[in-house]
């Protein structure tokens, strides 16, 4: 089967995905009354998306390289499908945050098609392609605000679930069509009693992340929460160790090369989600606050959205730099560039073209470092592990996300003025959030420096393993 349409199709079912993260951004102001339910209720429509995404991630992962990692991307996309309709015929909080939940388990899309591309591309194609596909994740990201706000400001908010139905069905279809289904496998059992244990550890710690803000920080509830992430992990991490099928290898987790990558891609992901969270609220900031430039949610989302082309039209020179010099440093490079971008930032933020140079600017260096991190953990892994590997990956960079979210709620809520009798984030608050941005990114940076050097990835021994593997069943 020819594999030119391989990279498109898989591109578009990770950016597909990727849009659900902020389909629902342009309504959270208005699902109370759209639901009839109070806003901690409906911020459940959030939680659980992101929820669920944290523990389909690394089981869909390892179920790809146990079973068929097309098979388990055609599944996550029903999933998409199913949660999108869902969401679609509700009318109520219930229904919809089951919707929501079922899209959020569709999240593994991404770390599943980077690995289809290692096992079916040749290596020459192999490093622009995951560049594409793992940036894909911002790219839906960015470009979703923009057409979820143009679509909820004109036409009734269902259709923003129903058009997310009929993309994941397109999606479906051409993988369907264009996807072959990789012969290689790992094979084995499931690990369940890991799947049940990583899954409590992540949900625990999450959920008093995301909630510990509204419970309180100190409240029992967050604190209890806390103490069960830590138990249940500690745990998960004994039984993986001495179960002989785990879902994760922690042997293999371990490898400088992997451990160092996940850790930088973690906190890569707190350093990029600050651009999310502060130059929206920045743009549509009333004027009156001396600072606000008045923009609506649409103006809002424009102003974003090239930071997601740029993203893509960055993976190639990520690839090629990866190439020539190696991930390490297209890793260590995308973190300068994402820190000079909050650097300019703290500066100018008095003007629309400036918030778009800025957005932009992180938006490149979010490109570069994503094409390299996949890079670097397929060259450390065995071909077996691919998807569960790079599925890891995947939730390190959302527990970062996670976590920037809320330490830059913190703040906000801390930095305040009052304008009219409501208060509102000061322009202090958001220049602290983005020097904390801007040292994130530095930390990545330096985390990523103690990354072994290899090489190169398409000639890795996991790589050639692949190629063999292919050649034996062609």
């Amino acid at each position: 089967m020819r594999t030119d349409a391989v990279v498109p199709v898989l591109a578009s079912a990770g950016i597909t995905v990727a849009l659900m993260q902020t389909l629902v951004i342009p309504l959270v102001p208005e699902l109370p009354r759209l639901l009839n339910a109070s806003a901690a209720g409906t911020a459940w429509a959030i939680t659980a998306t992101l929820l669920a995404a944290a523990v389909a991630t690394p089981i869909v992962g390892r179920l790809g390289d146990m079973y068929g990692k097309r098979r388990m991307l055609l599944l996550s996309l029903g999933m998409l499908v199913t949660g999108s309709i869902v969401a679609a015929l509700s009318d109520s909080l219930t229904p919809m945050i089951v919707g929501r939940a079922l899209q959020g388990l569709a999240a593994g899309v991404i770390p599943l098609g980077i690995s289809i591309m290692r096992d079916e591309l040749p290596p020459e194609k192999l490093g622009t392609a995951t560049a594409q596909m793992s940036a894909s994740l911002g790219v839906g990201g960015a470009l979703g605000l923009p057409a979820a706000a143009l679509l909820a400001e004109n036409f009734n908010w269902h259709t923003l679930f129903w058009i997310s139905a009929a993309l994941g069905m397109v999606v479906f279809g051409l993988v369907l069509r264009f996807v072959p289904e990789s012969a290689v496998r790992s094979g084995g059992r499931f690990d369940v009693l890991g799947g049940v244990g990583l899954s409590a550890g992540l949900i625990s710690l999450l959920l008093a992340i995301s909630q510990g803000a509204d419970w309180g920080w100190t409240s029992g509830r967050t604190l209890g929460l806390f103490t069960l992430a830590v138990v249940a992990l500690l745990a998960w991490g004994w039984w993986e160790r001495r179960t002989p099928e785990p879902l994760v290898d922690l042997r293999t987790t371990a490898r400088p090369q992997v451990l160092l990558t996940n850790l930088a891609s973690m906190v890569f992901g707190f350093a990029m989600f600050a651009m999310s969270l502060v130059l929206p609220q920045l743009l549509q900031m009333p004027k009156a606050t001396g600072f606000g430039l008045g923009q609506s949610m649409l103006g809002a989302g424009l102003v974003m959205g090239p930071s997601g082309l740029v993203m893509l039209l960055t993976a190639p020179l990520s690839a090629k730099i990866s190439r020539t010099r190696g991930p390490k440093v297209t890793l260590m490079l995308g973190a300068v560039v994402v820190a000079a971008g909050y650097g300019v930032g703290v500066v100018l933020m008095s003007a629309v073209w400036q918030l778009v140079l800025v957005s932009v600017l992180i938006g490149a260096g979010i490109g570069l470092a994503y094409g390299a991190m996949p890079a670097l953990i397929m060259a450390a892994v065995p071909v077996s592990e691919t998807a569960a590997a790079n599925s890891l990956n995947t939730l390190m960079r959302s527990i970062g996300t996670s976590v920037s979210s809320a330490v830059a709620g913190v703040i906000l809520a801390q930095l305040t003025i009052n304008l009219g009798g409501y208060t509102l984030p000061s322009q202090n608050g958001f220049r602290v959030v983005l020097i904390i941005g801007a040292a994130a990114a530095l930390a990545a940076l330096a985390v990523a420096s103690f990354i072994p050097t290899r090489k190169s990835t398409a000639e890795s021994p996991a790589r050639s393993e692949a190629e063999t593997t292919r050649a034996a069943v062609s």
